[in-house]
């Protein structure tokens, strides 16, 4: 028998140690990660288009973010800044401030992941307004806490045998299947506008499947919101940070948020989320009544200075556009040569591409995503599916992805299309 792998070791070690409840999507354990490629710990090589989930849109370990964790590790790393104050969240605050849409006074705070990003802007939004009620939207995905969880909209495995969920949520369907008028039915049906703080919404939903609304849809909702006194929640958690091919994916329809959270690609990898709103919102709440311990801490602070520094000085949302552009035409010519490749979903680079049975039935094929994701694993690329089936393959590699690395990724991802659908 031949001796165990470092991967089969650690992987014994892992099924002992940690519950199956955190899922992995492949079995590789990394070893190192650079730009678009990991390499496991036991030397194999990965194109890499999941991207820590969205975290990774500047690459794996950019030489400026590491730079940045280094000199800031070797200042200081935690003073806590509701203890003492330091420049990086005041200078990441400013700039955050700077670069969202709206033309107006803002204000930023910070917490560690995108599901608390999401709890403090309800909380702000419900404390400024002195309404309880928050609608969300159908495929919506904000987060597995508690409140986050019950924004979510899809059971398994995200709410499944962890209710009861939090009270005042009200869902209603996204994009086109309704017109945002439908709201004014909604006031009548399921909840009075007037009890309602504010709705959220992600501008391209992420787990959701990469869906993309009407190009009325996020205009005519934030115009009822504004009549009725309700406050507009844009969850940029996966769609910003360049990932459509603008700073922020709901610059695509030209409206400006109340509040935008964002978190993944922040800090190229640091645990650190935002939430950045109107100052008179943001600034509502009672001394003490927002923050938390570890919320800003300086080393992911000067990582997302440095992350910014990055998308300014390689013209990240212009490579962008640009990658936006060669995936969308790849798609495409897979959807004519493959009956099992279906629609095409998202807006730039943040892209996803259905599996179905075949063309007439058009079935969702979770069992060939499954299948797609495993042979791109064997064959040196990592993936993600998404959807509430299970059946959209979707692509979250860096923004600055080297074009050979590229085309060698596209180039597995076809023949597996090819392995799976034969």
């Amino acid at each position: 028998m031949s001796p165990l792998t470092m991967t089969e070791k650690l992987n014994d070690t892992r099924l002992s140690v940690v519950p199956k409840g955190p899922f992995n999507t492949t079995p590789c354990f990394t070893g190192k990660a650079a730009g678009s490629i990991i390499t496991d710990v036991d030397g194999r090589e990965y194109i890499d288009f999941a991207g820590g989930i969205g975290v990774n849109n500047v690459g794996h370990c950019h030489p400026k973010v590491v730079a940045a964790i280094k000199d800031q590790a070797e200042r200081y790393i935690h003073p806590c800044f509701h203890v003492a104050m330091y420049e990086p969240y005041v200078r990441l605050a400013e700039k955050l401030c700077a670069i969202t849409p709206g033309e107006f006074p803002k204000m930023a705070m910070f917490a560690n992941s995108g599901a608390e990003a999401v709890e403090n802007a309800v909380k702000i939004a419900r404390y400024h307004t002195k309404r309880p009620g928050i609608i969300c939207f159908e495929n919506g995905f904000h987060g597995r806490t508690l409140l986050t969880m019950t924004l979510t909209s899809k059971v398994m495995p995200y709410k499944y045998g962890f209710g009861p969920f939090a009270p005042e949520i009200y869902r209603m369907p996204f994009g086109d299947k309704v017109d945002a008028g439908y709201l004014k039915e909604f006031f009548i049906h399921y909840t009075a506008a007037e009890n309602i703080a504010a709705v959220i919404a992600e501008p391209v939903q992420g787990e959701g499947g990469f869906n993309v609304p009407s190009d009325d849809f996020f205009p005519e909702l934030v115009r009822i919101c504004r009549d009725n006194g309700i406050l507009f929640i844009a969850d940029e958690i996966q769609s910003g940070m360049g990932r459509t091919g603008r700073m922020f994916a709901i610059e695509h329809w030209g409206v400006e948020p109340d509040i935008i959270t964002a978190a993944k690609s922040l800090a190229g990898g640091m645990p650190l989320s935002a939430v950045i709103g109107r100052k008179e919102i943001m600034d509502a709440s009672h001394v003490g009544g927002l923050g938390g311990t570890y919320g800003g801490n300086p080393v992911a602070c000067r990582a997302a200075l440095a992350v910014l520094e990055v998308f300014e000085a390689e013209n990240l949302l212009e490579k962008a556009v640009v990658l936006g552009e060669k995936l969308k035409e790849r798609f495409s010519v897979w959807q004519n040569r493959f009956e099992h490749v279906g629609r095409i979903n998202g807006i730039g680079p943040m892209l996803a591409f259905e599996l179905i049975t075949d063309a007439d039935k058009a079935a969702p094929a979770a069992d060939t995503a499954k299948a797609l994701v495993k042979y791109s694993h064997e064959n040196g690329l990592i993936l993600l599916s998404c959807g509430p089936y299970g059946n959209m393959i979707r692509t979250l590699m860096p923004l600055n992805i080297p074009d050979k690395e590229l085309e060698r990724g596209l180039a597995i991802l076809e023949a597996g299309l090819a392995a799976v659908g034969g």
